[in-house]
């Protein structure tokens, strides 16, 4: 008589089959790769988090989130990197793979530590591409309110003081080939007299407040040096990134002039940007609640990076 249960040779090719049908399904997940450390500063590690697609369009964005450029002191603080919106998500569906990343922030970091950090995240990103499965020349940058701040510098910023790196990462370009910044400030200097709760943000990320203006043939200062290319404003020309900029006309943190002094220096140097007015919108974008307008706020976000990226 014989056993209903397979024999072991059977059962072994049962198990290459089931292995490799569980390899190709597990292949077309969307997934995430935690805590990829991205560079090393003084032991501390610099760490971002990989959104994997389940259908990859083998393009790649950099993902930064707004923090006031701030960050909790304690050992519980919460990351950067840790929470998902919807922003983050609708990248993922149309097919990017979503590098969302922590950097240093005041008040026990102050400039150029996030500019830094953003600049090592995408050299990083575009030396491993292959890796990750990426395009290497096609990489986009998202950020909101600073982290909007940080991706338009990855877009317009061709020579910024780099920390210490003679690595081969830090010998590859971070300059960002499309870029959306959602109610991003660009002139830090000009945040300071927005609202009186810039000047302990601004002030405290950069080290002091400038009030002063050198004027035609003035001496800048090395504070007011700093707020100068700490502002992507102060680093638009032709060649830059294209760049979308989403803004409420009715934020009262970073105010609306900032995305609209930014957008006509783009289009007096000959670059390539586009301003979305948002009326009536506050400082978050897209608002929390499902809707049209939140919908089309994410589907020119997609559609802008598609443009660019995927041409």
């Amino acid at each position: 008589m014989k056993s209903a249960f397979p024999t072991p040779r059977v059962f072994a090719a049962f198990l290459c089959a089931w292995a490799i049908l569980a390899s190709d399904s597990g292949a077309a997940q969307a997934r995430v790769q935690e805590n990829v450390v991205y560079g090393m500063y003084s032991g501390l590690a610099l760490l971002m988090d990989v959104h994997y697609p389940s259908e990859p369009n083998g393009h790649g964005v950099l993902f930064i989130r707004g923090s006031g450029f701030h960050a909790p002191l304690g050992l519980d603080a919460r990351p950067l990197k840790a929470a998902r919106d919807e922003r983050m998500t609708s990248l993922v569906d149309a097919g990017y793979t979503v590098f969302a990343i922590n950097h240093r922030a005041a008040p026990r970091f102050r400039y150029p530590a996030a500019h830094q950090d953003a600049i090592r995240a995408m050299r990083f990103v575009r030396h491993h591409a292959q890796d990750f499965g990426i395009t290497a020349d096609r990489i986009g940058a998202v950020g909101s309110s600073s982290g909007g701040t940080l991706a338009l510098a990855l877009g317009v910023i061709d020579d910024f003081p780099p920390a210490t790196d003679t690595s081969a990462v830090g010998k590859t370009s971070s300059k960002a080939q499309a870029v959306v910044a959602l109610a991003a400030p660009t002139d830090l200097a000009l945040m300071i007299n927005s609202w009186e709760g810039a000047v302990d943000l601004v002030a405290s990320y950069m080290g002091a407040p400038v009030y002063s203006d050198t004027g035609e043939g003035g001496l800048e200062t090395e504070l007011e040096r700093d707020y100068r290319m700490a502002s992507p404003i102060s680093h638009v020309d032709r060649n830059d990134a294209p760049c979308l900029l989403v803004h409420g006309d009715k934020d009262i943190v970073v105010p609306f002039a900032q995305s609209e002094a930014f957008a006509d220096a783009m289009q007096d140097a000959g670059g390539t940007v586009r301003l979305l007015r948002v009326p009536g919108g506050g400082h978050r974008l897209p608002p929390r609640a499902e809707g049209p307008e939140a919908m089309q706020l994410l589907e020119a976000m997609i559609d802008w990076l598609d443009l660019y990226l995927r041409q």
